[in-house]
């Protein structure tokens, strides 16, 4: 039974990659929280699950915590760990305890061009290239992998939830409102959409793959384009969308000139944030889905070729179905 432990395990992305590591019925689980874990603990039926309360500022402490432990995924927010200290605690903490692997808080895209909020990951990415600079050919300081599902195809479900845990969000495509946002020339421009489920089935199978870990870890659910994704809501939602084109020079000069703006409740946002960040979010969204940022690499689909992902199509038909 391999010992994992799972930072910020209170978050979505981690709940439903906890799901699916105790749907194997093969490991330990330690989940790692800011919470008081008494009622967690409580409500909690799930065997081989230890909830531990920390603020990771104690690196003796954290080590301690890990020791055993054979891989740490990391789902602390970046954005609300200012400097990365939390993080940067539990990879220090994760050397001294001996732990093989660790997956930082990622769960996102391949590039971050475009998109500030997710400045803090950047910022790992090069902790962890810079602990492992010196590593001999057949060892690594720390094994790690950047899981990259690129945009998370259940987030065209809002405000449906398609997944136990994820929280819906608007965003610039809308089916609910049959409606989009784009850049003029983008609709060309290609994203990889996964489900929540394939990202949280993925790592269950990624913990145990004997192999190295890559360090680039990309996840391919599905790839579609702009158009054709619009083009797949018309079809799924009966009906033409209403879709304003912007100019990528006035996006560039803050101006944003769309009649509505996606509000982006994400759950570790406050109202103030989300109303706050509304347009640069939508614009950093435009601009790096022009420049690719939301398309991912597959290497976790070429180690695992067995794996049938789910397509665009197959589950937005099946969400929407019988939906207003």
């Amino acid at each position: 039974m391999v010992k994992i432990a799972i930072a910020g395990a209170t978050g979505n992305v981690a709940q439903e990659v906890t799901e699916a590591l105790v749907a194997t019925g093969k490991h330990k689980l330690l989940l790692l929280t800011r919470t008081d874990t008494a009622e967690l603990s409580s409500n909690n039926a799930f065997p081989n699950i230890t909830w531990i309360t920390t603020d990771y500022d104690g690196l003796d402490g954290l080590s301690e915590t890990l020791q055993g432990v054979d891989t740490v995924l990391c789902f602390i927010v970046t954005h609300s760990d200012p400097g990365n200290t939390a993080q940067k605690n539990l990879i220090n903490a994760s050397v001294r305890a001996g732990v093989k692997r660790f997956a930082p808080s990622e769960w996102a895209t391949s590039s971050f061009e475009h998109l500030p909020w997710y400045a803090g990951k950047a910022e790992i990415r090069e902790y962890l290239a810079e602990l492992n600079k010196d590593k001999k050919a057949s060892h690594s300081v720390l094994e790690y992998t950047f899981f990259q599902p690129g945009q998370f195809t259940d987030y065209l479900c809002y405000p449906y939830k398609s997944s136990k845990h994820i929280h819906p969000f608007q965003t610039q495509i809308d089916f609910h409102a049959r409606r989009a946002i784009i850049l003029e020339d983008s609709e060309d421009a290609r994203i990889t959409w996964t489900t929540a489920k394939d990202l949280a089935n993925v790592v269950a199978k990624a913990v145990e793959h004997e192999g190295e870990w890559p360090v680039v870890g990309g996840i391919r659910g599905d790839e579609v384009t702009i158009g054709e994704i619009i083009a797949l809501g018309e079809k799924i939602r009966g009906g033409p969308f209403i879709v304003e084109k912007l100019k990528a020079e006035d996006i560039k000069a803050g101006i944003v000139k769309s009649s509505w703006l996606p509000v982006v409740d994400h759950p570790s946002l406050s109202p103030a944030a989300v109303e706050a960040m509304a347009k640069g979010f939508l614009s950093g969204m435009l601009l790096g889905i022009s420049a690719g940022v939301l398309k991912v690499s597959n290497e976790w689909n070429r180690l695992l070729p067995d794996y049938e992902f789910t397509r665009a199509e197959e589950f937005l038909t099946e969400v929407w179905e019988s939906k207003p």
